[in-house]
């Protein structure tokens, strides 16, 4: 089979990552793409680092049974921690989601100040902060976990009135700490854009680590000479470990347009 013709296998501890699929749907529309949610073990945030990193194994090797040519993990705690196990385990070419996301944000910051929320792993990791020093040893770096909004998300909880609530708490770190940029550190995060805009203002310019995921996917992939022109449009599968009604009935508000090759693993 013509490797350009192989998906691309995404994972995520549930259902965030779906915000980076979207992304690649739109910047890539002839690639095919296989997706696992670990439903069943969502969240990774709150896991251990060997743990996550046992989850993310198991979740590579699935995909690779479906003949994956690229794997983007579309979990930020997985990209913490185990990205380089999974490099030095697996052969073909494998995206986190910080790295991106740092780019981004040092890119664009004005006065030198970047906040990043994510889970409770991702932050006790320090990779953000780590992967914007090497970036820019200029920039201060203000972090703070957000645990809720992960279960808040899986629920469909995205702009209720106890999720602004919750998202003043959080967020009033940043607020007094005057950032201009803030990464938000977690793919189920995007679904709160229209919440943390409105409690961080205008003038903070959020940063969608998905988007700039896309785009790296797609320049790995023309180099790679990897890219599929073999099809007019991409088709798109989707596997998780529990839960699957309830995956799909959710997966419309993350993608925008109804899934139907949904399975349960």
């Amino acid at each position: 089979m013509d490797k350009r013709k192989c998906a691309i296998g995404v994972f995520d501890s549930g259902l965030g990552g779906l915000t980076v699929v979207k992304e690649i749907m739109k910047q890539l529309p002839n690639e095919n793409i296989v997706y696992f949610g670990d439903t069943a073990r969502v969240p990774y945030g709150t896991k251990s680092k060997e743990a996550i990193v046992r989850f993310s194994k198991e979740n590579v090797s699935f995909l690779l049974k479906h003949n994956v040519k690229m794997i983007v993990v579309a979990c930020n705690s997985s990209s913490s921690f185990a990205l380089s196990s999974l490099r030095k385990k697996f052969s073909l070419p494998i995206v986190g989601v910080i790295e991106p996301g740092a780019k981004k944000a040092c890119a664009v910051t004005k006065n030198k100040k970047i906040g990043v929320i994510a889970t409770s792993a991702t932050i006790q990791s320090q990779k953000y902060f780590q992967m914007i020093k090497k970036i820019s040893k200029r920039v201060t770096v203000r972090s703070q976990a957000c645990p809720l909004f992960v279960p808040l998300a899986e629920e469909g909880w995205f702009s209720q009135k106890p999720t602004y609530g919750i998202a003043k708490e959080y967020l009033s770190v940043m607020i007094k700490s005057k950032i201009d940029t803030l990464i938000l550190g977690c793919t189920h995060y995007p679904l709160f854009k229209k919440v943390i805009g409105s409690v961080m203002g205008k003038k903070v310019f959020l940063v969608d680590s998905a988007k700039e995921v896309a785009r790296e996917v797609k320049d790995i992939l023309k180099k790679m000479d990897l890219e599929n022109s073999l099809s007019n449009e991409g088709r798109y599968q989707f596997f998780v470990s529990d839960k699957p009604q309830h995956f799909k009935d959710l997966a419309k508000r993350f993608l925008g347009c109804p899934i139907k090759n949904i399975k349960k693993v």
